[in-house]
C-alpha cells in the first residue's frame, strides 16, 4: 500500500539536499583560457565569475575586438564545464533518496 507519510517524508529530504547542494556549488570551481592562455577565467558552480586574467601583451586599443572575443570564448568554455561539475554534484548530493530516473535532468533544479 502506498505510504504517503513515508513520500512526504523523502521529498522533505530531497528539498533538504537540494538546497544543502546549491549552496556547495559555491565551492566548486573551474578554469578555462582561450587563445592559448592569453585569456584565463575562473567560474564557480553558482556560474558566477569570479577572476578573469589577461595577458599584457595583449591589450592594445587596436586588439580591443580580439580580446573581447577571447574573453567570451574562455568564459563559454568555463560555463559548458561547471554546468557539468555542478549536475556531477547535485546527482552525488541526492544519490540514493530519488531513484535513478532516465531522461530526469537534476540540473534544472539549479
Amino acid at each position: 500500500m502506498f505510504d504517503m507519510m513515508k513520500m512526504m517524508g523523502k521529498v522533505k529530504e530531497l528539498q533538504e539536499k537540494m538546497n544543502e547542494a546549491r549552496e556547495n556549488l559555491v565551492h566548486i570551481k573551474t578554469t578555462a583560457e582561450s587563445g592559448a592562455g592569453m585569456v584565463s577565467v575562473r567560474v564557480n558552480g553558482k556560474k558566477q565569475v569570479e577572476k578573469i586574467e589577461i595577458d599584457p601583451d595583449i591589450i592594445k586599443v587596436e586588439d580591443k575586438e580580439m580580446l573581447q572575443d577571447l574573453i567570451i570564448a574562455a568564459l563559454n568554455i568555463a560555463l559548458k564545464d561547471i554546468e557539468e561539475k555542478s549536475k556531477a554534484e547535485l546527482k552525488r548530493s541526492t544519490e540514493g533518496i530519488i531513484p535513478n530516473i532516465p531522461g530526469m535532468d537534476l540540473g534544472s533544479m539549479l
